[in-house]
C-alpha cells in the first residue's frame, strides 16, 4: 500500500473532492494505465478517458467491472453514485450518465489525486 499525505487522505480515506482543475491527471493524453494511488489496482485505461469539461480526469469505461464497485451518496443534499477501489475501498469519485453517448453513455469522475498513471 502507499503512503498517503493528508491532502490525498481527505480525498481517499475521507470521500472529499480535490479542487476542479487541480490534477495533473486532467492533461494526461499518453497511452496507459490508471491505478489505484492507495493500492495500486489497475482502473481506467487512457483509451476510455475524454475530456468532459468538468474539471476532473473522466472515463466513460472502467477497466474490469468487479475493480470499480458503486454505492448510493447521499451527501451534500444530492443522489449520487459514487465509486470506489474493489481492492482497498479507496473514494475515486462519482458516476454520472452524462458521458458520450457514441460510447457508454457513462462519465466516471475522478478525482485525479486518487490515481497514479503508468505508461505503456
Amino acid at each position: 500500500m502507499n503512503d498517503l499525505n493528508k491532502a490525498e487522505k481527505k480525498v481517499i480515506d475521507r470521500c472529499g473532492t480535490e479542487p476542479r482543475f487541480s490534477s495533473e491527471l486532467l492533461c494526461e493524453e499518453r497511452k496507459g494505465t490508471f491505478n489505484c494511488k492507495k493500492c495500486g489496482q489497475p482502473l481506467f485505461s487512457s483509451e476510455h478517458k475524454f475530456e468532459s469539461g468538468s474539471g476532473w480526469p473522466s472515463f466513460y469505461d472502467i477497466i474490469e467491472s468487479k475493480k470499480v464497485g458503486q454505492r448510493e451518496d447521499n451527501s451534500h443534499g444530492m443522489i449520487r453514485t459514487e465509486v470506489f477501489c474493489t481492492g482497498c475501498k479507496a473514494h475515486l469519485g462519482h458516476l454520472f450518465k452524462d458521458g458520450p453517448q457514441d460510447e457508454t453513455g457513462l462519465r466516471y469522475c475522478i478525482n485525479g489525486i486518487a490515481l497514479t498513471f503508468e505508461k505503456d
